[in-house]
């Protein structure tokens, strides 16, 4: 598993002492710059395991499948925690978060 060093610190701190880790999207980047595949599925696994939990901020990490035009690169924007921190952290890009474009 290829994931940033950083990263894995952060996780380690939201473990032992709580709170969310988050890489959200942004304007330069609007799919988030972690890999689903490299990354963010790996750590949400780990997060899950240990009783937390991970989401793109609309829905569960582990449910998000590849898209095939993307590949093994897909990027998607990733938030872990407890599932209490996620789950408000999803209401919030719910209730305030951009409207699809369609």
């Amino acid at each position: 598993i290829a994931v940033d060093a950083a990263m894995v610190a952060d996780v380690h701190n939201v473990l032992i002492n709580g709170g969310i880790y988050g890489y959200p999207a942004t304007a330069a980047n609007k799919e988030g710059k972690l890999r689903l595949l490299y990354e963010s599925a790996p750590m949400a696994m780990i997060m899950e395991q240990a009783g937390g939990a991970g989401s793109t901020g609309v829905g569960r990490i582990l449910d998000v499948l590849p898209e095939k035009e993307k590949g093994i690169h897909m990027r998607v924007p990733t938030f872990l925690g407890s599932p209490e921190n996620v789950f408000e952290l999803d209401q919030f890009h719910r209730f305030y978060g951009e409207e699809e474009e369609e």
